[in-house]
């Protein structure tokens, strides 16, 4: 069961106004506009649901279930952030991941303190990826693994259709007429995240790395990613 509570938190630490800067981020979707790659409100939507249970999605997926799993031996989730970094295929993906990550692991120490995070901090040889401290946070919170994962991927799409809606642009209705059709598709993720090893763990979306490598020398851009 998820109580109240763990629902307030989640709804918290993955809201669009959780002090990690995700607004400032494409996620590459700013070079795959300009390229035309993605134009309207359903190469969006394909767009984003790809990268759920394709691409980025399925990493961090696989990697929070993980880090969730390993809590509270810090030492395991140290190990963890150093591999899911070497997931990161480019340059701003890895700024995007880390500098999140940093920001939530601060904020919640700040705001939702607890031992474990302290410790895991005192064991991390460079920020962490957002994934692998979302998942050993809400693991030493007490929160189940299942919403954590729904709540974490749905912030994940929200995030990359903030940025659609701005850049293609589209009307808010139809930014959120893609959320609704996403809902199955974040919850597969979320199923396949937690039964997925991290042996098991690839990828199949090579256009969304060669976009994320054509933006770090965009001529002109909004976001950091």
């Amino acid at each position: 069961m998820t109580r109240p509570g763990d629902l307030l938190r989640l709804q918290a630490w993955f809201s669009p106004a959780f002090p990690v800067g995700a607004y400032a981020y494409s996620h590459g979707l700013e070079a795959a506009i300009e390229a035309g790659a993605v134009r309207d409100r359903h190469s969006l939507a394909d767009w984003t649901e790809w990268l759920l249970l394709r691409g980025t999605g399925q990493v961090d997926g696989v990697f929070l279930a993980a880090a969730h799993r390993s809590a509270p031996d810090t030492v395991r989730g140290a190990a963890l952030a150093e591999e899911a970094r070497a997931w990161t295929g480019t340059a701003e993906r890895a700024q995007e991941s880390e500098l999140q990550g940093e920001a939530f692991l601060t904020t919640l120490r700040a705001a939702w303190p607890h031992p474990a995070l302290d410790a895991l901090s005192g064991c991390l040889r460079d920020r962490p990826p957002l994934a692998v401290a979302a998942g050993f946070a809400t693991s030493v919170h007490g929160i189940n693994l299942k919403p954590a994962l729904a709540c974490y991927l749905h912030a994940f799409a929200a995030m990359i259709l903030s940025a659609g809606v701005r850049l293609v642009p589209l009307g808010q209705t139809d930014g959120q007429r893609i959320t609704s059709d996403l809902e199955q598709a974040i919850l597969h993720a979320a199923d396949r995240a937690e039964a997925v090893s991290l042996e098991e763990l690839g990828t199949a979306a090579p256009a969304a790395e060669i976009f994320s490598i054509h933006h770090e020398t965009q001529y002109s851009r909004i976001f950091r990613s």
